[in-house]
């Protein structure tokens, strides 16, 4: 595995930070290099939270990065503010519940791809899921952490919520899959730009 660069983007409480800190976590146990970035901006009231994340086999040279391999923007407002991380190397995923114009989206990303995370939360898992089906499409997308790595993670970061309810572990795990299997399908059937 080469260096890969990670920008998520969200609305405060969509749980992007959470994302980043559990898939950071993973390639740390995986004894990998990784960088984990928050980005708070205005989201307590109602702005774009921006996580970054690099993931390498070798030492990252810098903690910051301009372009990003993955951008994943999860609102309106989130694919205005990331589009600036993309380039000709860029898979830039949205959420395609959101209508956003496709004059918003980046021209000259490598790939466009949507991905029904908050319809596939809300209609077959639940919402508080929607997250874990992002960091499952990250996977899908990129192969940043092995999967059983992520799940490693993950049980580490809600342990306390699992222990409480160990119904969540499986609704997290079957969300966490059902994510990788979107990223996989939309690499393969992404809108090529």
């Amino acid at each position: 595995m080469s260096l890969i660069r990670v920008a998520l983007a969200g609305e405060g409480g969509q749980g992007v930070q959470s994302v980043a800190e559990i898939l950071a976590e993973a390639a740390y146990n995986q004894n990998k290099q990784t960088i984990y970035i928050p980005n708070f901006g205005l989201e307590q009231r109602g702005g774009v939270s921006i996580a970054f994340i690099q993931v390498s086999d070798k030492r990252i040279g810098a903690p910051k990065f301009f372009k990003a391999d993955i951008v994943v923007a999860l609102s309106e407002r989130a694919v205005e503010r990331t589009t600036i991380y993309s380039d000709s190397n860029t898979i830039f995923v949205y959420d395609s519940g959101f209508k956003v114009p496709e004059e918003d989206l980046p021209k000259e990303a490598k790939k466009i791809v949507g991905i029904p995370a908050l319809e596939t939360a809300n209609q077959e898992l639940h919402p508080r899921v929607f997250n874990i089906i992002i960091m499952g499409a990250v996977i899908g997308l990129s192969n940043i952490v092995p999967f059983a790595a992520a799940k490693e993670a993950l049980d580490h970061k809600l342990a306390y919520k699992f222990e409480k309810n160990p119904e969540l572990r499986e609704l997290n795990y079957r969300a966490l899959q059902i994510g990788k299997e979107l990223g996989e399908k939309a690499l393969q059937e992404g809108v090529a730009v």
